[in-house]
């Protein structure tokens, strides 16, 4: 217990949480810089089981990768002692789910300028030979406009094999690509689908494959049934190349990224 109360992990003081999901928490923090950081540690009970620390391990690794101002980077970690944790930089902005619920959707060049950048972080990811294979609202953090890209907890090396269990989906239904529903392995084109899948949601405030039961959300993808109503030009054009059913159709995050910088949403090769 560090002064005022304030908890510490290992050199950093934790101030509050921020996130917390089914395996892991958040926390806004200080480090010894007095710089502001976010560190994340599973959560106590999950804190020695080797299967969570070893992702830990992979997120940590697979952040370590990428440099592009459009995605959290990774400043620490430590996967000995009782409690594992890793430090992030600190995005101090909302979540576009959030941020579409209070405010509405992106209109305009905000929401042009808002895909691009997006793209230009999925292209920075898979130039360093990582596979997101989880972007979604909830993992795009919103500043002053700008997206950034966090959460790397399923992240993988492109090269990585992965095995994949029968019944099992990977990511979240309705931002997941087809191949993924099928059984199929993760590619850069997955994350291609689900960047689309997260631009059309910022784009409308909804969920652009609907919501309700798993099975019905996975059948409108598996049918291509996507809701782009209300998705301005030329952003609409480049969710039909990104959208496309067949992985190997689909355009990279790259040529996204320059579509929408010189406003050209030409043919994808």
């Amino acid at each position: 217990m560090n002064v005022m109360g304030v908890r510490s992990l290992g050199s950093y003081d934790l101030l509050e949480p921020v996130g917390e999901g089914a395996t892991s928490i958040v926390h806004r923090a200080v480090d010894r810089f007095e710089r502001v950081v976010a560190v994340k540690e599973p959560r106590r009970e999950l804190a020695g089981d080797p299967t969570i620390r070893r992702r830990l391990g992979r997120e940590a690794q697979a952040m370590a990768r990428v440099r592009s101002p459009y995605v959290a980077e990774v400043y620490d970690a430590c996967l000995a002692g009782e409690r594992p944790f890793i430090v992030t930089e600190y995005v101090a902005g909302v979540p576009l789910r959030d941020l579409v619920a209070r405010f509405g959707p992106m209109r305009g060049e905000t929401l042009s300028v808002f895909a691009g950048r997006l793209a230009q972080g999925l292209a920075a990811i898979h130039g360093a030979g990582v596979l997101h294979r989880d972007l979604k609202p909830g993992n795009v953090m919103v500043l002053g406009g700008s997206p950034k890209i966090i959460d790397f907890g399923i992240a993988q090396e492109a090269s990585a094999d992965q095995a994949t269990q029968p019944g099992v989906l990977t990511g979240t239904p309705g931002y997941v690509a087809p191949e993924l529903i099928d059984g199929g392995r993760s590619t850069a084109a997955s994350d291609v689908f689900s960047w689309a899948a997260t631009v059309a949601f910022a784009a409308t405030g909804r969920a652009p494959f609907g919501a309700g039961s798993l099975h019905g959300v996975c059948f409108r993808v598996l049918r291509g049934a996507a809701d782009l109503d209300g998705v301005p030009e030329p952003v609409l054009s480049l969710l039909g190349f990104a959208l496309r059913r067949d992985p190997a159709t689909r355009p990279s995050a790259a040529w996204l990224a320059a579509r929408l910088t010189l406003g050209e949403p030409r043919r994808a090769s």
